[in-house]
């Protein structure tokens, strides 16, 4: 009978917590893996228990479950695995000072190079992110969705670069599955920028230069987002009014000295109030829900300092498409004379003026059986006289922006 256990791989920061148990007498326990826990009837709860027992519970969030797979661990033994990855924003471990003999925040890549329980890669990939995952992602913005299509490029390379065969086939099936990537979302550039300067700055073609340019671009990403959100947190003070969901922002708000954030519900996924709840429970700040319609009077009404969004691409000509919504806010701001900044990592600025008005699901407006069009769009445009763009190298000018495109755009020739 398979014993069925949860695998529980923690992520942050592009890395995923390995420790290794045990007492020196099971071989099969006392090798690096991921949390792991009997299932036994109920393995949701397995994987919470499991990640209780070494971190904070409420500090993860499950991104996704993989489907249970059976592995052979002895003779007389096997194991049915329950995959779960979870992101977490502590690398914070509590050791059993009994049994833990090791633990380490790794690229998952360096799965293939430890020594560790049987099928751990099999494991992780059940449960890694993958080109539909990130087609279809309904709930991240394209600064998380970027990282996920370089972990996505860093992991096909490991596991060609472990796999003996012909470098310049590796090569070629790496230089393939970056132009999928880039073509994932094409209205989230950073997606592109981002998978384009990991080819293009690679030392060699072959997938170990690819599996280390791609590692260090998730950090150097992870890098320049925090540098943009300490930019705009040093012009945040009193009230800040912001909209929808963005990582950037939040971390802008939580460095900054603020009394009040107001945020727009966000309609019609709502992602508005999540963030309300995040910034009111977990951050302790006085915060102000508002429907969307109401942005308009908010900003006449109340004393409001500054409005902050994110940027799901920056345009050549200053111009920031971002989740709908924007503009109106901005221009509204404008009226009441209040400063209107964008958050974005210098990788969110396109290298052509194309807008492109990415569409949502038309039944999250209306699914009754009337003959009704429904406008439904994901973003809208803003023009750059009602908004300025503060990226890691502070506010930048439309003329600064146009510039960046340019360099950005160099980064495309190894697609040539």
């Amino acid at each position: 009978m398979d014993e069925p256990r949860v695998a529980c791989f923690l992520r942050d920061r592009g890395k995923i917590l390995l420790i290794r148990d045990g007492d020196g007498i099971d071989p099969n326990i006392d090798r690096l893996s991921s949390l792991i826990n009997n299932a036994d009837d109920d393995p949701d709860e397995a994987a919470h228990a499991a990640i209780r027992e070494r971190t904070v519970d409420d500090a993860i969030s499950l991104v996704r479950a993989g489907k249970p797979f059976t592995v052979e661990v002895g003779q007389e033994t096997r194991w049915r695995i329950y995959p779960y990855l979870f992101d977490c924003d502590s690398w914070a471990v509590e050791t059993n000072d009994e049994t833990t003999a090791e633990f380490a925040w790794v690229s998952p890549a360096e799965i293939h190079h430890r020594e560790t329980v049987p099928d751990l890669w099999k494991a992780y990939d059940h449960v890694a992110p993958t080109i539909k995952t990130i087609r279809e992602d309904g709930d991240h913005g394209s600064t998380w969705l970027s990282v996920r299509a370089l972990a996505v490029l860093r992991d096909r390379a490991s596991v060609l670069a472990t796999t003996d065969g012909d470098e310049a086939d590796g090569w070629d099936d790496l230089a393939a599955l970056a132009r999928d990537l880039r073509m994932t979302r094409p209205s989230m550039t950073a997606i592109e920028n981002r998978v384009d300067r990991a080819m293009a700055e690679v030392n060699a073609r072959t997938p170990t230069a690819v599996e280390e340019s791609a590692r260090q671009g998730i950090q150097w990403a992870l890098d320049a987002d925090s540098r943009a959100a300490s930019e705009a947190a040093a012009r945040l003070s009193g009230t800040v009014l912001t909209l929808s969901r963005s990582g950037t922002v939040l971390e802008a708000l939580r460095e900054a000295t603020v009394e009040r954030v107001i945020v727009a519900e966000s309609r019609p996924a709502r992602e508005g109030v999540g963030v309300a709840e995040t910034l009111a429970s977990d951050d302790g700040f006085r915060v102000t829900l508002a429907v969307d319609a109401a942005a308009a009077h908010v900003l006449a009404e109340h004393a409001v300092d500054s409005v902050l969004v994110g940027a799901d691409t920056i345009l050549p000509d200053g111009s920031v498409m971002n989740k709908v919504g924007t503009r109106a806010v901005a221009i509204a701001a404008a009226r009441e004379e209040v400063p209107v900044h964008a958050v974005a990592a210098g990788d969110k600025i396109a290298t052509d003026g194309d807008a492109r008005f990415e569409p949502s699901d038309p039944e999250a407006v209306y699914d009754g059986d009337a003959d009704i069009e429904v406008l439904n769009p994901t973003f809208d445009r803003t023009p750059a006289d009602v908004i300025t763009v503060v990226t890691e190298d502070g506010a930048l000018s439309p003329t600064m922006i146009g510039e960046y495109a340019e360099r950005l755009a160099g980064l495309a020739a190894w697609t040539n």
